[in-house]
């Protein structure tokens, strides 16, 4: 195997990554650095550029320009050492559903050049790891969406991956799916030491799953920390206020010293203050003098919502895109693939 490129000590280094289909500019020159061992979400809204991005780093599209290096392999000049360093775990479904489970690990074993009796032996392991080992017998297509997600998950474990790469791992599965899943996916890291880069656009699980999260936005990454330092970054505490009026509402506090800033969205007015508590009568005074009608307010720490409306002066909701703009990405993206 040809000698690796030394990257500092980051597992995953990106450098300037550019990604265009045409006149639209998907991923807009991106630099990250993710640590070995650790959970690296990344965090937007759909159409946001993460799964172009994920594409990039194990070599399924070429870049437009820019640099990265995947476990000290240039993902362009060295793309065959970085597939064999990865495992991969698509948004969309990839397993064969006529198959048993142990004959699409099979398969994936030989296609990496894995004899018997290492196969066998890396199949028994990996889906004891996702707690399938009584399943494998039995036909994919039986499989509730949980169960096949982690049957993708112990397929990209077969080889060893060093870095694990997890493309939307829980969209479309149920609250309680959802959590088994991040349940798997720490295991891996605690019990592995795998590094995991997974992109998601539910903010709880990346807040509870990630050690560190970058939100991306139209293809540009604005936030880069823990979450528990995205959080604190906007300080204080945040009022919520449902009001028909919240544009009005928010020009008038913005006027207050107090307040550190106010975003009207979907309805909703979005305050963040110091000691919330006393300031909410304030609130709702200013409102009634002025004759908004208040329907009702709420009191929390920040969340990753608030961090995100923050950076981008929008919910991550608003910025889910049509069913006709996400098609037309798609089809650009096929048009430009490599």
């Amino acid at each position: 195997m040809r000698e690796r490129m030394k990257a500092a000590s980051c597992v995953l280094k990106v450098e300037g990554l550019v990604k265009k289909f045409g006149n639209l500019e998907a991923v807009k020159s991106v630099r990250l650095c993710v640590n070995e061992g650790e959970i690296f979400g990344l965090l937007g809204p759909n159409g946001a550029g993460k799964t172009t991005l994920i594409s990039m780093l194990v070599t399924t599209k070429k870049p437009t320009s820019g640099k990265a290096l995947v476990n000290g392999f240039d993902i362009e000049h060295q793309m065959d050492d970085v597939r064999k360093s990865i495992g991969i775990v698509f948004q969309d479904p990839s397993l064969d559903e006529e198959l048993t489970a142990f004959e699409n690990l099979e398969l994936h074993a030989t296609m990496y050049g894995i004899g018997e009796p290492e196969r066998s032996k890396r199949i028994a392991e990996v889906v004891k790891t996702v707690g399938l080992s009584d399943r494998l017998k039995d036909v994919v297509k039986t499989f509730s969406g949980g169960m096949r997600r982690r049957l993708e998950i112990a397929r990209g474990l077969l080889h060893y991956p060093k870095v694990l790469f997890l493309d939307e791992p829980t969209i479309g599965l149920d609250p309680q799916t959802r959590s088994n899943i991040w349940g798997y996916i720490k295991k891996l890291k605690k019990e592995k030491g795998i590094t995991i880069l997974l992109t998601t656009h539910y903010m709880e699980e990346a807040d509870s799953v990630c050690d560190r999260i970058a939100i991306i936005d139209h293809g540009q990454i604005i936030a880069l920390d823990t979450p528990e330092s995205l959080k604190n970054s906007l300080g204080g505490d945040v009022i919520t206020v449902e009001t028909p009026e919240a544009e009005r509402l928010s020009e008038l506090v913005k006027k207050l010293k107090w307040v550190k800033e106010a975003k009207a969205h979907d309805g909703k007015l979005t305050l963040c203050v110091e000691f919330g508590e006393k300031a909410i009568p304030k609130i709702v005074t200013l409102a009634n003098s002025n004759k908004i009608q208040v329907d009702s307010t709420s009191l929390s720490k920040p969340t990753l919502d608030d961090v995100f409306l923050h950076y981008t002066g929008r919910t991550i909701r608003e910025e889910n895109i049509s069913p006709k703009e996400s098609m037309r990405i798609r089809r650009m993206a096929w048009r430009g693939r490599h």
